[in-house]
């Protein structure tokens, strides 16, 4: 009989597939709205479990919240105020930035605290002009003045002005290294290579020459006051003012800052041996360089292994030393105004000081402004080479003007390398020398027609205040109190760029050597 549409099976409802529902007519998809038992199950099964968690969710909002410990030091504020990223990530991939960075902001510091009129003697502020110029000065280890520094600011306004200058003399890198340390904890391998760079060390040596630096300048500091100290209680200062002058003096002859807060100057220590060593050996330990201290003090045993930057430094800044100092001698010996007056005793102190000091520290016994114009091109010279890498002494450095001679000497003989203490220096160096005279030549020169336009003062004058500036020394002719406000702003930027400019301009040539597959023909055109 045939079947009838009512009449279909509807199967067994223990063989109905999940998530269906029998029906009189066979399997269909359950209807909306409607849940299989499957499905009841899950829904509930997600049921407890959101509620279990909204349980969980709960009970956490009950248990009060530890309170986290904020970061301690200059992490913690820089955390607090959201500069720490940025300072870290420009650390890590722009460190020359963050140089020049941390430099303009410690001199606009030093700048508005000795605005104040604490910081001058007679409780007025400074002008804006005056403190900026003694602010840079300050921290860029220069030493020029447009105020006398004993006598127009106070005890709080020198003690600014000496902690800069004892700042900036640890070096630009290895102010950037430091707070690159105290901000990320670490060095990355760019900062480690510009600071390498600059120090002419190993990148493992980084961090050692970082300790180095701070362990020098503290011992030499505190050894040179505890020899300047005697001298000043003898002459009946009273013992805070002797301190003080000790500590000032110190810290300035190490650093090569130049400055002075003795009334009467260094004039009438011209024949002080007890005063003078100091500086000398003061200046010299300051401007070599710490990465070659660091190097006598691991090998001070073994001499040969030193290494090629210790050794060209050591030779190059013997030899200027004792050239110079015959040489201003025999300019100078018979001059009224400056050595003629002196016993030979003092003519002989007075010109090893002047030996070193036309290359860094600019602190000189003698007014540099009764000098003959001879000696004042022979100190332009000796300015502009100044003293080693990453020391307190600027200039183009004494391992620049080596590279250059043996280069000189190389193409004279003949020879193919160029060779020094067993070394071969290779092309690369002899080109960045060439790039770093230049570039210094050419802020000289252009600064020089600046200020003789805008100050219509004589060559020689101008040349040696511009020199004197650009090199970070501090020795004048006379004419910084007496330049006009727009001439003083550019000595600002002079020196600012003198101090850092040569320095970053070197990392960056350093760190952007190219290499191209194809080379074009090599051709000679005529030189000289």
């Amino acid at each position: 009989m045939p079947h009838t549409h009512g009449s279909q099976s509807a199967g067994p409802p223990s063989a109905a597939a999940p998530g269906r529902t029998p029906h009189r007519s066979g399997w269909r998809p359950p209807r909306a709205g409607t849940v299989s038992q499957a499905g009841r199950h899950d829904h509930a099964t997600h049921a407890t479990h959101t509620a279990a968690r909204s349980r969980a969710r709960r009970s956490r909002s009950i248990v009060p919240a530890v309170p986290q410990t904020e970061t301690p030091g200059l992490r913690g504020l820089l955390q607090r105020t959201g500069l720490l990223y940025p300072i870290r990530r420009t650390a890590t991939f722009y460190p020359a930035r963050l140089a020049i960075a941390v430099f303009a902001t410690i001199i606009a510091a030093v700048t508005v605290l000795l605005s104040l009129p604490l910081s001058t003697a007679s409780g007025q502020g400074a002008p804006l002009v005056d403190a900026l110029f003694t602010a840079t000065s300050a921290v860029c280890v220069t030493g020029l003045t447009t105020v006398e520094t004993a006598t127009y600011w106070s005890l709080f306004g020198q003690t600014v002005i000496i902690l800069g200058a004892a700042v900036g003399g640890l070096g630009i890198m290895t102010l950037t290294s430091l707070m690159s340390l105290m901000v990320s904890r670490h060095l990355g391998l760019t900062q480690r290579i510009l600071a390498a760079s600059e120090t002419k060390s190993r990148l493992g040596d980084v961090v050692a020459l970082l300790r180095a630096a701070l362990f020098t300048a503290v011992s030499c500091e505190l050894v040179l006051a505890a020899v300047m100290l005697p001298r000043f209680l003898s002459q009946g200062t009273s013992p805070g003012q002797s301190l003080w002058y000790a500590l000032f003096m110190a810290m300035s002859i190490f650093n090569n800052a130049g400055f002075v807060i003795l009334p009467e100057g260094l004039a009438p220590y011209a024949s002080d041996w007890w005063m003078g060593m100091p500086i000398v050996l003061g200046t010299a330990m300051g401007a070599i360089g710490f990465p070659v201290i660091l190097d006598i003090l691991r090998n001070r045993r073994r001499p040969r292994a030193w290494s090629l930057h210790t050794k060209l430094t050591l030779t190059t800044y013997g030899v200027l030393t004792v050239v110079s100092s015959v040489a201003i001698a025999a300019f100078e010996w018979g001059n009224p105004d400056t050595y003629g007056a002196l016993p030979t005793g003092g003519k002989i102190l007075s010109a090893l000081i002047n030996g070193v000091n036309a290359r860094s520290s600019g602190l000189s016994t003698i007014d540099t402004e009764h000098m003959g114009e001879a000696t004042w091109f022979l100190q332009d010279a000796l300015m502009f080479v100044g003293g080693g890498f990453a020391s307190t002494a600027g200039g183009i450095k004494v391992t620049t003007l080596a590279v250059l001679v043996l280069a000189i000497v190389a193409e004279a003989r003949g020879d193919q390398d160029i060779e020094a203490f067993g070394r071969r220096i290779s092309p690369s160096t002899v080109r960045l020398s060439v790039a770093v005279a230049f570039v210094g030549a050419s802020i000289v020169g252009t600064a020089t027609l600046l200020l003789i336009q805008i100050t219509h003062l004589s060559l020689d004058r101008v040349l040696f205040e511009v020199i004197s500036a650009f090199a970070t020394v501090g020795l004048s002719t006379g004419i910084t109190p007496l330049l006009p406000s727009s001439a003083k702003y550019v000595m600002v930027v002079l020196m600012f760029v003198g101090r850092v400019g040569t320095i970053t301009a070197v990392s960056a040539l350093a760190l952007r050597q190219r290499r191209r597959v194809i080379r074009m023909p090599e051709a000679l055109p005529l030189i000289g």
